[in-house]
């Protein structure tokens, strides 16, 4: 099984998930994960991603343009 997961913190996806029972799959060869940074698809030269709720309020919000990379065909499949 192959797993593609977008994320903005791709090292701490990684690294968690060599350590549990999907990291001792992945050695045996019985799953991938390919952590994904969505940083790397956006056009923003300051390679934002997320902003403030509309409306105010605690948290970030997703900025919907960004979870669909353009050009980013090998990942077409996986949105």
């Amino acid at each position: 099984m192959n797993y593609h997961i977008l994320t903005l913190f791709p090292e701490m996806v990684t690294q968690g998930l060599s350590e549990s029972i999907l990291g001792r799959a992945a050695k045996r060869g019985l799953l991938s994960v390919n952590a994904v940074n969505i940083r790397d698809y956006t056009a923003d030269r300051h390679k934002k991603v997320d902003d403030y709720p509309y409306g105010g309020g605690a948290g970030m919000l997703m900025q919907a343009q960004r979870c669909h990379p353009p050009g980013a065909a090998e990942y077409a499949p996986l949105l």
